[in-house]
């Protein structure tokens, strides 16, 4: 069993958790259903599709309703921090939370009592939130695009916001900003670097480029990036190596999009919806 975690971008969805489907291009969960859109449920909805298509079983998710006001987001973790110890999980990801470093820490003493110890994947604010707090190398995978590689990188910022604007969006420089993390212990054992070019680094040497199939028309539908965690997360619950699982998602996350045929109307739902038949055709020799 592995755990997905995040929010809804819906002030009244309640916090719910249990396991996770898709039906009619909505999320089910515990009587409750969203649409599927960029953030969270795209995360969701690509590791469902990919353990479908791997025969795996469905994801456990604990989720909330927050809108960027960040009270749903301490109510998932002061629920997580009490109930965590209750459960027994191959891996765990965690994405859209309000970075907050003391109720990270929290989470991460919880995790730390579960035995065995889980895998864990961060992206997004809770990936703010392990850099900020100094706990970046507890962690198994990050998956910064080079926005939140160039936070990471920079020792001195203490906020996203705050990242020096001289290594900001510099997809060219970012072999750079990955030493940059690793030396100053930002960075998680694992990074999935997304962007123009995909970079899969392990204790900070880039093992592998993934750069085709190349699609531009992708770079403007939000959400591909939550895909490729997604399909990562699940990917790496089948036991799969996690730079294989991690360099196997980033293929199948361009064939997806490949195979959409993507224009500026896409919605990545419909990349979603190809990410089995880029399994089907995405071997690990190809990459």
């Amino acid at each position: 069993m592995f755990a997905i975690i995040g929010t809804v971008p819906d002030e009244d969805f309640p916090l719910v958790s249990g396991e996770v489907c898709l039906k009619d291009e909505h999320i089910h969960i515990q009587g409750s259903h969203f649409p599927i859109n960029r953030g969270t449920p795209a995360l969701l909805a690509s590791a469902i599709k990919t353990c479908e298509a791997t025969d795996q079983p469905l994801p456990y998710a604990f989720l909330v309703g927050d809108t960027g006001l960040g009270n749903g987001s301490r109510r998932l973790y002061e629920y997580l921090e009490t109930h965590l110890r209750q459960f027994a999980f191959h891996s765990m990801t965690f994405h859209y939370l309000l970075p907050d470093v003391d109720w990270h820490n929290r989470v991460l003493f919880a995790i730390e009592k579960m035995t065995p110890k889980p895998i864990l994947i961060a992206d997004a604010g809770f990936m703010y939130a392990a850099k900020m707090s100094g706990q970046a190398e507890q962690y198994d995978i990050f998956t910064p695009d080079a926005g939140e590689l160039a936070f990471l990188a920079d020792e001195k910022a203490p906020h996203p916001f705050y990242t020096r604007g001289f290594i900001l969006h510099e997809e060219q420089r970012v072999p750079e900003l990955i030493a940059c993390a690793y030396h100053h212990k930002n960075a998680s054992k694992i990074l999935m670097v997304k962007g123009e070019k995909d970079y899969v680094v392990s204790q900070g040497n880039i093992i592998s480029v993934i750069d085709g199939p190349a699609i531009p028309e992708m770079e403007p539908i939000g959400g591909t990036g939550d895909t490729l965690t997604g399909i990562i997360a699940a990917l790496t619950h089948s036991g799969m190596e996690l730079t294989t699982a991690c360099m196997i998602a980033a293929k199948v996350n361009r064939l997806a999009g490949y195979y959409a045929q993507p224009t500026p109307k896409t919605q990545v739902i419909e990349i979603i919806s190809n990410i089995a038949k880029a399994l089907s055709f995405s071997k690990i020799d190809d990459i």
